[in-house]
């Protein structure tokens, strides 16, 4: 394989040439045949996925970045644990390998620089499953033990994700940039090149199609039930790209006040709150291009201003758009969505389960709400196929959808399924398959990984993973950052 450097070559103030550590008995844990099939990647040996040697032609680097931080300000941060191997030319373009968990940097900033072997795998498994849901992710290519024990709460296994972008480049990474001289203009035209060529030489154009971009993603997470969990500025990538599945998860219950993550103590990252923290990271971003976009300050914040202030109306498009379509509507009915969104809400009704709800209900031509059909009724999400149940809660509202509806139901049922997932990680799930592969079993992550990247084809056999948390688990679930 073929490793390339244009970002350290071109941009070498933003990079320190580091080594990983060495890893006492690296172990693979998972590989991504498919992924590795289609960036044409060979066999690199373990020792290069652990972190602990550099593959022949690699120059790895640890990235500079800053980054506002639950809305402070950190003048450094940086790849603390992560590595970037190189660039891998795929097609016409390029994407980075990265490591992650791969040992202590410069800017490691007092960590230790290793990762466990539970979020490892927590970001290869919910960012392979994002892929699947067709969401804009990172990749996952490999989770390798290293024989190396972190210490965490106690003695963990240690682990180094292999990780695949089509580039490492965020808004920190321009925070940084921009509080040195010269650096944030050969830094946006590199982005420029590497991501929207069709800006060129219009920087302003260039602040649009990120914030376009990311208007688009978010409102995907939001159509998906995820919760990101630490949408920090170093965690918005220019390409418009999810990235960094720390204290990630997805709703079961459809909740906009929603957190999971231990570390958000005031909500400021909640479900509902995500498209507004969007903007506000791009507005800073665009706080770092305003002297590329003009020589005269007012002009440049009134022109970035505008272009930011279209983000709600672009958020809201795609948003109203992706409901549409979950709900088989040939056109959006604002109206219609926001009083589902209002009775789901006030029911917890979970958000994943009932959308495959409603299309059962098209399909077996289920009239009134109340109502049960077929075997084995249970609430709404909790079974697939052979039994469902219509709650009485949505009568109202259901009398209308139907009555907006367009065409043959069952042919409005099948579209509704190929948008609307049967199953997600869900969080109960995902907790007990990284305690058990953490103590050695990778059985039910191997399982769950094969559910979850074949979120919309129905399996008998995967029954279990169609349905919410039980009460129990979910009233006091909390993700953690595994740094």
């Amino acid at each position: 394989m073929t490793f390339e450097s244009t970002y350290a070559d071109r941009l070498d103030a933003l990079v320190l040439p580091w080594q990983g550590a060495d890893a006492p008995s690296p172990q693979l844990l998972v590989f991504n045949d498919a992924l590795a099939g289609e960036l044409g990647i060979p066999d690199v040996g373990v020792d290069v996925l652990a972190g602990a040697s550099a593959p022949s032609g690699a120059s790895p680097v640890a990235m500079a970045y800053a980054g506002h931080q639950f809305g402070g300000y950190a003048p450094l941060l940086g790849d603390g644990r992560a590595l970037l191997l190189g660039e891998v030319p795929v097609g016409d373009g390029r994407v980075d390998v990265h490591l992650k968990g791969s040992g202590p940097t410069p800017f490691s900033r007092g960590g230790d620089g290793f990762a466990v072997v539970g979020p490892m795998l927590r970001e290869y498994l919910i960012s392979e499953a994002m892929h699947a849901l067709a969401i804009p992710t990172t990749r996952s290519l490999a989770v390798t033990a290293t024989g190396r024990d972190v210490y965490r709460n106690g003695p963990e296994p240690g682990a180094v994700l292999t990780r695949v972008a089509a580039s490492h480049i965020r808004v920190g990474t321009f925070e940084f940039a921009v509080r040195r001289d010269g650096l944030v203009q050969p830094l946006a035209d590199y982005a420029i090149e590497r991501h929207y060529p069709a800006a060129t030489g219009d920087y302003l154009a260039f602040f649009e199609a990120v914030v376009d971009a990311q208007a688009s993603l978010v409102a995907k997470w939001m159509l998906a039930g995820f919760v990101h969990g630490v949408m920090n500025t170093d965690n918005t990538t220019i390409s418009g790209q999810t990235i960094d599945y720390g204290p990630c998860a997805f709703i079961d219950g459809y909740d906009p006040a929603a957190v999971f993550s231990s570390i958000d103590q005031g909500g400021r990252y909640a479900f509902g709150n995500q498209p507004a923290v969007l903007k506000w990271n791009l507005a800073r971003f665009g706080e770092t291009l305003l002297r590329l976009i003009s020589e005269v300050p007012d002009d440049a914040i009134a022109q970035v201003t505008a272009v930011l202030e279209s983000f709600d109306t672009r958020y809201d498009g795609y948003f109203t758009a992706g409901m549409a379509s979950k709900l088989g509507l040939a056109s959006p009915d604002r109206s219609l969505i926001d009083d589902f969104l209002a009775v789901l809400q006030a029911e917890g009704a979970d958000w994943t389960g009932t959308f495959r709800m409603l299309a059962n209900s098209l399909r077996a031509g289920v009239e009134p709400a109340g109502t049960t059909v077929g075997a084995g009724v249970e609430p709404a999400g909790t079974t697939v196929g052979a039994g469902f149940f219509v709650p009485s809660w949505l009568a109202g509202w259901e009398s209308r959808w139907r009555s907006a509806l367009v065409g043959d139901p069952a042919a409005v049922a099948d579209a509704m399924d190929r948008v609307n997932p049967v199953y997600i990680p869900r969080n109960h799930l995902v907790d007990a398959a990284l305690v058990a592969a953490t103590g050695g079993d990778m059985s039910q992550f191997t399982t769950l990984l094969e559910v979850v990247t074949h979120p919309f084809e129905v399996r008998p056999e995967w029954a279990e993973f169609a349905g919410p948390a039980p009460a129990v688990f979910a009233s006091g679930f909390q993700t953690f950052c595994g740094t």
